[in-house]
């Protein structure tokens, strides 16, 4: 009888412990880590470090960012997926989110089961470029060169399972043309060969295309989304779908995520924080800047955020199992 007793006082006193920790919630001499799943320098690591910052005032804590790479996110995701669930440790993944379950026959951790869905942050848009040297000087000409060039074309990416390697997945089937996918370590060395032309052609995100564009260094062609982009450098540019590729839309997104088990009061926190943030000009101006459009919908809230990424899941699995494109 006293050990049972003993044995329930010490339980209700680590819930009385951990329910104080999320009132708490954060603490004065503790920073939040913000894990991004790719190399500094990228994409996804811009948008983590835009984040951090405006994220700083509204949730009273000092955010870092620390970049855990390889393995198309998964072993970024998996150190969050193991991390303690106080809301210390946070998670910044793209439309990589969606995706593993489908490229990676072996994951450590289940992308629905383990994290706790904070909200999603922005969009990215994508456009189709070519090296600078192409001959098709629209969309019109750039699929008849592609039906006169088969098994000629090299379509580069940024990696297995990258926003680039994606895109060129649904661009190849759209067009229901094989080309030879060459996959680079990272976008920079993707676009550096495209400019170069040692590739033919590239799908990828605004963040990465647009200065490219802008500059001449590169022949652009059309952009992923549903409707046009408002952005100076590509407000000219079609999209696929009116081009010619029915129902074609792509764009890359990012959503937060927290280890599963984070106390319920930690995640509201983090969410409000991260709805301020989301509202910050410096922030919506950096993330115009990038071609991105910041989350203004019902997606901000974890659930709503959780099935997007649910559907997004059932999208892409189908296209990568269609492709027959997996990693071990």
């Amino acid at each position: 009888m006293k050990t049972t007793l003993k044995l329930a006082l010490v339980a209700a006193a680590a819930v009385a412990a951990f329910g104080a920790h999320a009132q708490d919630f954060p603490a004065k001499d503790k920073t939040v880590t913000l894990v991004v799943p790719f190399a500094a320098g990228g994409p996804t690591d811009r948008v983590a470090r835009d984040l951090a910052e405006a994220l700083r005032k509204p949730l009273g804590a000092t955010v870092v960012v620390d970049n855990t790479a390889g393995a198309g996110s998964s072993i970024g995701a998996a150190r969050v997926a193991r991390a303690t669930p106080d809301g210390y440790t946070l998670l910044l993944n793209h439309i990589g989110m969606s995706t593993m379950p489908a490229l990676y026959r072996k994951l450590s951790f289940s992308v629905p089961n383990d994290f706790e869905y904070l909200g999603m942050v922005n969009e990215v848009p994508m456009t189709l470029i070519a090296r600078p040297t192409m001959p098709a000087n629209n969309f019109k000409e750039l699929t008849a060169w592609i039906q006169q060039n088969k098994g000629k074309i090299n379509l580069g990416n940024a990696g297995l399972g990258a926003a680039s390697h994606l895109c060129g997945l649904m661009f190849k089937s759209a067009l229901q043309t094989d080309m030879t996918d060459v996959p680079y370590k990272g976008t920079a060395p993707a676009i550096t060969d495209l400019i170069g032309g040692q590739i033919d052609l590239l799908c990828d995100q605004t963040t990465n295309t647009t200065s490219q564009i802008e500059g001449k260094k590169v022949k652009a062609y059309a952009v992923t989304t549903a409707k046009r982009l408002t952005t100076p450098a590509l407000k000219d540019l079609p999209t696929l779908a009116e081009s010619g590729l029915k129902d074609f839309n792509v764009s890359i997104w990012h959503g937060l995520y927290a280890p599963k088990g984070t106390p319920a009061d930690v995640q509201k926190k983090i969410n409000e924080a991260l709805k301020v943030a989301l509202k910050d000009p410096e922030f919506i101006k950096k993330q115009e800047a990038l071609g991105a459009v910041v989350i203004t919908d019902k997606r901000i809230d974890g659930p709503e955020h959780k099935k997007f990424v649910a559907a997004e899941i059932d999208k892409w699995g189908a296209v990568i199992k269609a492709a027959g494109t997996y990693a071990d």
